[in-house]
Order: C-alpha cells, then sequence, then structure tokens
C-alpha cells in the first residue's frame, strides 16, 4: 500500500468508527429518554436478592444499550445513599451481561439486512422533522441512531474489505499473535473510546470483512478480556470526587471485571484451540455471531462464579478505599444522574424533601424559642435557616442542569419542582419571622396566656402533622392524599379564625395588651400562610 492509500483508509476507517458511535449515542440516549420511566421503576425495585439486582442490571442495560450509562446510574445511587454496595455490586454484574447485546446487534450486520435498516436514517429524521408530538420525535431519532450504527458498521467493513487493504492488513494481523499485547490493545481501546461495545463492534467488523488476527483461533477472545476491563475506566471517572461508596462501586467494578479476565486469560492460554473445538465448530463460517457469544458467555460465566462471593468483593473494596474520617455532607442531587432526567427529578424532589425537613425543623425550634421567650435558642435556629438556603440554592442550579437536557414532560415536572422549592423557601422565611416575633416579644415584656399558648400548640401540631403527609404525597405520589392534607390544611384556616376572634374578645373585655395585637395576629398569620405554602407543594407532586 502507498502512503496516500494508507491515509485515505485510516480517514475512512475513523470516518466509519465516528458514525458508529455518534449512532450508538443517538441510539442510547433515546432508548434512555422513551424508556426513563421503566428504568426508575426497574431502579425502585433494587432487594436484597442478588439474582434480582443482576436482572435489573442486565434489563436496564439491555434497553439502554450501555453499561457505562448503567454503571454511571449505579455509582451515583450508591453515593446518594439509597443503594448499597451488595445491590450495587449485583447490578454491575448484570450490566456486564446487558452490553453484550450491542455485540448481538452488530453481529445482524453479516446479514443482508443492512440496506433496509439504513432507510430508518431517512424516516428517522423526517419523523423528527414533521412530527409536534415529543415522544415520535425521539423513535425517529431513535430509528436513526440505528441505521447510523450499520451504515458506520458496513462502512469499516467495506474499507477493510477492499482488496489491496484486506491483503495489507491480513499480513499485519497474522504477525499479532502475543496473548499480552492483545489483551493491552483491548484494554487501551476501550479506555480510549469509554464503550467496550464499540470495541468489540469493531472486530465483529473485522471478522465480516474476512479479516483474522493471529492464527485465527483464540487471538479476539484476548481483545475481548481487554475490553472488559477497559470499560471499567467509565466507572472510575464517575466517581471522582464522588464519596467514599462510591469509589467503592467503582472498584468493584474494576475487580470483578479484571479477575474474571484473567481466569479466562488463563483458560485461552491452556486451551489455545478452545474457539476452534467449540464455536468455529459449532457455527462454522458466522465468526461476527462466534464473537457475540464469547463476549456474553464471559460474562453470563464471570457472574455465576462471582456472584455468590459478592460480599467479598464489597469487603476487599472497603480495604483499598478506607471510611474518611471527615463527615461527608448528604445530598440527592448527583451531576452522574443526569443522563437519566426522569430519575434527576425524583432526585430534585428528595432533595427537596430533604430541605422542607431542615426549613421546618427551623419553624419548630424557633416557635418553640418563642414560647420560651429564649433569645439566644431563637437565634440558635439560623444555623438550619442558613443550611436550608444552601440546599436551595444547590438545588436551583441543578435544576437549570436538569432543563438543558430534559424534554418536554420532564420541563413542566421541572417547572413544579421549581414552584415548590419556592415555597419551601418560604417556611425558612416563616422560621425567621419567629426570630423577630421572638424578639419583640422579650423587648416589650408581653405576655401570652396558658390558653392562647395552647390553641397556638394545638395549630403547630397540625402543621407539622400536614408537613408529614405532604412528604408522603411527594414520595409517593399517592394523590388520595390530598385530601387528607386539605382537612388538616381547613383545621389550621379554622384555628386561626376561632384564635384572632378570642384574641379580639380578650382586647376588648381588657383581658390582653393591645401591643402584643401586632406580634400575636402576625404570628398566627404567619402559621396559616406556612399551611399554605405546604399544600401549595402538594398540589404540585
Amino acid at each position: 500500500m502507498t502512503t496516500e492509500q494508507i491515509i485515505l483508509f485510516i480517514l475512512k476507517l475513523l470516518s466509519g468508527t465516528g458514525l458508529f458511535l455518534v449512532g450508538v449515542e443517538l441510539l442510547t440516549s433515546n432508548i434512555e429518554q422513551l424508556a426513563t420511566n421503566r428504568i426508575k421503576g426497574l431502579f425502585n425495585k433494587t432487594a436484597n436478592n442478588k439474582l434480582a439486582n443482576v436482572g435489573i442490571g442486565a434489563v436496564t442495560t439491555a434497553i439502554i444499550q450501555s453499561s457505562g450509562v448503567t454503571t454511571v446510574l449505579v455509582v451515583g445511587f450508591v453515593n446518594i445513599g439509597i443503594m448499597s454496595l451488595g445491590q450495587a455490586t449485583a447490578m454491575i454484574m448484570g450490566a456486564n451481561i446487558g452490553t453484550t447485546i450491542t455485540a448481538h446487534l452488530a453481529s445482524l450486520a453479516q446479514l443482508d439486512i443492512s440496506t433496509y435498516i439504513q432507510i430508518f436514517a431517512f424516516i428517522g429524521v423526517m419523523m423528527n422533522i414533521v412530527s409536534k408530538k415529543e415522544m415520535t420525535k425521539k423513535v425517529g431519532m431513535l430509528l436513526a441512531g440505528l441505521a447510523l450504527v450499520f451504515m458506520g458498521l458496513e462502512m469499516m467493513s467495506s474499507t477493510m474489505a477492499a482488496a489491496e487493504t484486506k491483503a495489507a492488513l491480513q499480513g499485519i494481523l497474522q504477525t499479532v499473535k502475543s496473548p499480552i499485547l492483545l489483551f493491552i490493545i483491548g484494554i487501551v481501546a476501550t479506555a480510549l473510546v469509554q464503550s467496550s461495545s464499540a470495541t468489540t463492534s469493531i472486530l465483529i467488523t473485522m471478522s465480516i470483512a474476512g479479516l483474522t488476527i493471529g492464527t485465527g483461533g483464540n487471538e479476539m477472545c484476548y481483545i475481548i478480556l481487554g475490553t472488559n476491563i477497559g470499560s471499567t475506566v467509565t466507572a472510575l471517572l464517575a466517581s471522582l470526587g464522588a464519596g467514599t461508596n462510591a469509589k467503592r462501586a467503582s472498584i468493584i467494578h474494576l475487580l470483578f471485571n479484571t479477575f474474571g479476565s484473567i481466569i479466562f486469560f488463563t483458560v485461552l492460554l491452556l486451551c489455545p484451540d478452545l474457539m476452534r473445538v467449540t464455536l468455529q465448530k459449532w457455527l462454522p463460517g458466522a465468526t461476527a455471531t462466534q464473537i457475540a457469544l464469547f463476549h456474553t458467555f464471559f460474562n453470563v460465566t464471570c457472574t455465576a462464579i462471582f456472584l455468590p462471593f459478592s460480599k467479598m468483593f464489597v469487603k476487599l473494596a472497603s480495604f483499598i478505599i478506607k471510611d474518611k474520617h471527615k463527615q461527608e455532607t448528604f445530598t440527592y442531587l448527583d451531576e452522574r444522574i443526569l443522563s437519566s432526567p426522569s430519575l434527576a427529578i425524583t432526585n430534585l424532589e428528595k432533595e427537596m424533601v430533604l430541605m422542607s425537613d431542615v426549613a421546618m425543623d427551623a419553624f419548630k425550634n424557633s416557635y418553640q424559642a418563642f414560647v420560651e421567650k429564649d433569645l439566644a435558642k431563637a437565634e440558635g435556629t439560623r444555623k438550619d435557616i442558613d443550611k436550608a438556603a444552601v440546599i436551595g440554592h444547590n438545588i436551583t442550579n441543578y435544576l437549570v442542569k436538569a432543563s438543558s437536557i430534559a424534554g418536554q414532560n420532564e420541563e413542566k415536572q421541572l417547572v413544579n419542582v421549581h414552584n415548590s422549592l419556592g415555597d419551601v423557601i418560604r417556611i425558612s422565611e416563616i422560621a425567621d419571622n419567629f426570630i423577630k416575633y421572638t424578639r419583640r416579644t422579650v423587648k416589650n415584656n408581653l405576655e401570652f396566656s396558658d390558653t392562647v399558648i395552647n390553641g397556638l400548640n394545638d395549630m403547630v401540631d397540625r402543621i407539622v402533622n400536614l408537613h408529614q403527609v405532604v412528604k408522603d404525597v411527594v414520595s409517593s405520589k399517592n394523590l388520595n392524599l390530598i385530601q387528607e392534607a386539605e382537612l388538616i390544611e381547613e383545621q389550621i384556616d379554622k384555628s386561626r379564625k376561632a384564635l384572632i376572634e378570642d384574641h379580639i374578645d380578650r382586647l376588648n373585655k381588657g383581658k390582653c395588651k393591645p401591643e402584643s395585637s401586632s406580634v400575636f395576629i402576625n404570628l398566627v398569620s404567619n402559621l396559616e400562610r406556612l399551611g399554605d405554602h405546604l399544600m401549595y407543594i402538594a398540589y404540585a407532586a
């Protein structure tokens, strides 16, 4: 081959690879958005059953066509504390099985169906242009992505299958026989593109073009083993800056894939004719299918071997990544989850509930300080008020990031979260108002009777009860609870009316100092407003 031919070959091969990767990205992102509620449902079913978690990891990855995305989500869930390391270990094993679906999809390129699938590029783009429905647009881009995958595979295959190119390549590839070198090639290539599916698909394309590596025996298998280690780079990068357990989850992924690859590497060395006496004998001529099946067999076998020892992986990861002495700040907001808008919205809602707990603690403490006329305690509640403000700021930033990738349906949910955030902020402001009421009460030596305090206590108890019901509405989406919340809020309104009427009656009878009116009426009105803001949160759920 001349220098010009080599350059042209490299450019065409890179173009085909780029086309394939763009197709995979379109396929993954649109499937993920279409199946986002199903994904959320799967992750909500995480349990202590190892096989169930393996299944969830496998199915999720098969749906979204990317073990990298699944692993990043798992690392994110571990980081925010809603998934244990044991559950994560089983899910990561399942994700390794699910990711082999892409290889089987790529192996279809050896069938004479590529031209028919490529027409999906036109159909998909037209669906995206013509349709006004977001769901139809996503389906269109999904089809376009699928077409680009096959177009990229065919472009790579035809480039490598060209007579002069094929002869030159085959001459080079036949000299590459070192298992260790092939293993390293698999690791490096996958680490660079961060996709074992991409590397495996390129191997499949080479086989379709009629190219073989080394003697045509186990050589391709060594590369596949390397790709499984290279694929852990995605999880390792995702864990950077995350909590201790998130780092452990990524280490578990690395350990599992490394141990499995070492075992199979040893088996392949001991049985140099393994592929010839098994898959090549059973499926003669179907090299692409042989590669895809080996990839699947490898991951299924490793899962079967290591699943009973998942606790050992957790202990080993805990030994490698020590506990931090510094207490980590707990938050549900994790940018790793932003790849799935629906899951990001769920975590935003959980973070908002967390903020409402902090704001309500500030309110309850500031009210208690008012009752006890304790200025020091009143000022001490500012710590919770400031904490709620920080959480609110973080939620706002996360909302902006989530909005940039959300579809129309998710955007409506994000607007509701934003509105609810404003209502939670009002709770903190009401807590701050109670600090002012305490100051004025102490400064002017105001007195409130036990009857008044008991009435206020009763109103506050109802507000605390309402807050719990509203949290249940947001968390469970059980709209039947809204009726219960409305009844409590109606009682709060009645309490305000009764307290103010009684206060006016006491003023008329000279049983209450006029100076207390301003504090008392504003205080009771704030309590009613707090109930209103809680109801707004429930209605937005």
